[in-house]
């Protein structure tokens, strides 16, 4: 026999299993309450009546169990059905049983409470105003039990019209002050997730960074010995003018390596990493497109940038030109064909757009790219765009990829505007 499936975790999951527990204990004593009242205080009750309401919410509760076990999301919706039903329940007990002159018509409270405490605003007064009615419904039409009906002539005694207000006053209170409570646990949950996911990803970049500058001293022998055999190479080549080229092709890109290596180890420094200057972002992008430009020379591109009077002044350091040249090589990955760049600015920030035209990003991970190591490459690892990420998100700023409607992927980069 299989085993049953396991009951929903989710948090509107979670509370539904338990309020299908409060409805089973609360109708249970109900029903006792009825036994003792009809057997031992002989309440004149329409018993028939009232035992079907029981066994009517018995029902829902056995087949809220068993929508429990099917694999379907416990919505919000669904849930504030369950919680109007249990005020319906309630309800029609009330009436049968001597309405707002029972002394249990106070448990109203307990849905109102229930979803205060669970469901988001709207919802919440959704339920307080259905208990509300309800409440003033019974107070004019119910089935009186004598036993229960206070000691007066007048349909409105001060006993009950108090009863009544305590009830509105009590639901208000208890549907704003829980429901702020609830609110802030949530907002502190979500606070901790993300600061959880922060520690994440900077355990992760220190571990990127630690395996980098490893890799940097180890990169060295191998260049070095590449830059001798592509000198004794160039000797052989005399004479060969296309031979000739393509070798001081190849020193250029290993010369260049090697520079970049000794940059690297050079900005390990944490003093100096931790010291970011302002600068002219038109007079800084420039110089990192043509830094790029000779890692690149295959690309085609094109720069633009607003003409506008105000100068945007910018926060950066060495690790914000290695992201941005990151996304430009992504580009570029994609298809090195007219690649278009965009400065613009405003007094608050400072956006970059990088329009390439290949293929775009697909939809399946779109949310994941930056968060973890995701790549839009399919022998990448996803490290570029991951530091890319977080090197953005420490100075202020963010980065968004869309597929853009003509073809290929739209960059976004916004930088927080910074004071000269």
């Amino acid at each position: 026999m299989p085993a049953a499936p396991p009951l929903p975790l989710s948090t509107p999951g979670r509370n539904l299993v338990r309020l299908t527990i409060v409805r089973g204990i609360t109708w249970t004593g109900f029903l006792g309450a009825i036994v003792v009242g009809v057997e031992l205080l002989d309440f004149a009750l329409q018993v028939a009546a009232v035992i079907g309401v029981i066994v009517g919410m018995g029902l829902v509760n056995l087949f809220t169990w068993w929508r429990l076990g099917r694999q379907w999301v416990v919505t919000h919706t669904e849930y504030v059905f369950h919680l109007l039903a249990d005020v319906l329940g309630l309800t029609l007990l009330f009436y049968f049983t001597g309405g707002s002159t029972n002394p249990f018509i106070n448990y109203y409270l307990v849905p109102v409470t229930i979803a205060a405490a669970t469901l988001p605003w709207r919802h919440a007064w959704v339920i307080a105003a259905t208990a509300m009615a309800s409440y003033t419904l019974l107070m004019v039409t119910y089935h009186p039990v004598p036993q229960l009906t206070h000691p007066s002539d007048e349909p409105f005694n001060l006993h009950i019209l108090g009863m009544w207000i305590n009830f509105g006053l009590s639901a208000g209170l208890v549907t704003f002050f829980i429901y702020k409570m609830a609110h802030a646990l949530r907002n502190r949950d979500q606070a901790l997730s993300r600061t959880r996911e922060a520690a994440l990803r900077n355990e992760q970049v220190v571990a990127v960074a630690t395996q980098a500058a490893g890799t940097a001293h180890e990169l060295g022998t191998p260049l070095s010995t590449m830059a001798v055999l592509l000198s004794e190479m160039r000797e052989d080549a005399r004479g060969d003018p296309a031979l000739e080229k393509d070798i001081d092709l190849l020193r250029q890109q290993v010369d260049l390596c090697k520079s970049r290596l000794r940059h690297l180890v050079e900005q390990a420094d944490r003093r100096r990493m931790a010291e970011p200057e302002v600068h002219d972002a038109r007079e800084w992008l420039k110089s990192v497109v043509q830094r790029w430009l000779v890692l690149r020379p295959d690309v085609s591109h094109r720069l633009e940038i607003a003409g506008k009077r105000s100068t945007p002044w910018l926060t950066v350091d060495t690790t914000l030109e290695q992201a941005l040249t990151n996304l430009l090589n992504n580009a570029a990955d994609a298809n090195p064909d007219n690649i278009n760049i965009h400065l613009d600015w405003n007094d608050d920030e400072v956006t970059i757009d990088i329009r390439d035209h290949g293929p775009g990003v697909a939809m399946a991970i779109a949310d994941q790219l930056g968060e973890t190591f995701v790549s839009t490459k399919s022998k990448g690892l996803g490290i570029g765009l991951f530091l890319t990420h977080a090197t953005i998100n420490r100075f202020g700023g963010g980065v968004s990829l869309y597929n853009h409607p003509e073809g290929g992927t739209l960059t976004e980069v916004t930088l927080p505007h910074s004071a000269p």
